[in-house]
């Protein structure tokens, strides 16, 4: 997720349970452009393995080169980003625009298998639209190629992330006797109750959290915890929220620097604090506050005024 899964937010992931996480999606023209951005994304550390660098694009040898970029980075996956339905991805072709030419895709990918020792995996979706959801056949032509795991969106493009996501076809992937590699599913995830009810109906081999874990790191204990024992954890504290907003707040500047530390933490805030009547005043505070001091004292007075509030 751009601006979303940075290391910031990994450290907390990984804190909190993920078991393997992906970076950003880096575009391969920044990293052959040799821009900052992109290839600040490129920063993985130790403490985050197994972790994946997940690239996109829409040139089959600017994405060739940018794996070779990207492995020099010692990433464990090298992940393909063929899902981002965002229109300023989807209308070059890239993300999710692919699914309109499953033939380039599977060149694409072939190249890109062929060009790193690195393990690649593809994250995707059912299809462009509901006329065109040929991903049992595009799995087994990926697997074919070389992939070592694919992950399925259970929406279309068109769809964006309207409506439930189906995860019928996922399932029919996954038990489709041709397939051998790991299929792992992603949509609606947000609970350890649908996450159980989606491992169990569906028989996937995974399952990934995107949306679902925005200023909710906490997620991933969750459901392992309620997969392995039926019983839910008691949800975060006040305090522990705070903590942990603290910690992401300051990893964030550290990272980026104040200013757009400052920027980029402001779509965490309503989630860390969900469902607490009363706080909209001091989320509009923080997401328009723009010196850490006075976010640090922003939080502190949210663990005053609401010191008793319960979420559990």
């Amino acid at each position: 997720m751009e601006d979303v899964s940075d290391p910031p937010f990994r450290e907390l992931c990984k804190q909190y349970g993920a078991d393997l996480m992906y970076t950003e999606f880096i575009s391969s023209e920044g990293l052959i452009r040799d821009a900052a951005k992109s290839i600040q994304k490129l920063d993985i550390f130790e403490y985050e393995r197994p972790i994946g660098i997940q690239i996109f694009g829409y040139n089959i040898d600017s994405m060739k080169e940018a794996t070779e970029i990207t492995a020099q980075a010692n990433p464990d996956i090298i992940d393909i980003n063929y899902g981002c339905p965002v229109k300023k991805v989807t209308c070059k072709g890239a993300g999710a625009g692919i699914l309109k030419d499953i033939p380039k895709m599977v060149s694409m990918t072939s190249e890109i298998v062929k060009s790193t020792h690195i393990p690649v995996t593809v994250k995707t979706r059912l299809g462009w639209d509901e006329n065109s959801q040929h991903i049992i056949e595009v799995a087994e032509r990926l697997q074919d190629i070389g992939i070592k795991a694919i992950s399925i969106h259970g929406r279309t493009r068109k769809q964006m992330y309207k409506g439930e996501a189906d995860w019928s076809l996922i399932s029919r992937v996954k038990n489709n006797p041709r397939m051998h590699i790991p299929i792992f599913g992603n949509g609606d995830i947000d609970t350890p109750e649908k996450a159980k009810f989606m491992k169990d109906r569906y028989d996937v081999d995974g399952m990934m959290i995107g949306r679902g874990a925005i200023g909710n790191p906490w997620i991933f204990n969750e459901i392992k915890h309620f997969i392995k024992t039926g019983g839910k954890l008691k949800e975060p504290s006040l305090n522990q929220r705070i903590e942990a907003c603290k910690q992401h707040l300051q990893r964030s500047i550290e990272w980026k620097g104040p200013v757009l530390g400052v920027v980029e933490m402001r779509r965490h805030y309503s989630n860390y604090f969900k469902g607490m009547r009363g706080i909209k005043e001091y989320r509009g505070k923080l997401v328009t506050a723009e010196e850490p001091e006075t976010l640090y004292e922003i939080l502190e007075q949210i663990g005053v005024v609401f010191a008793e509030h319960q979420f559990n």
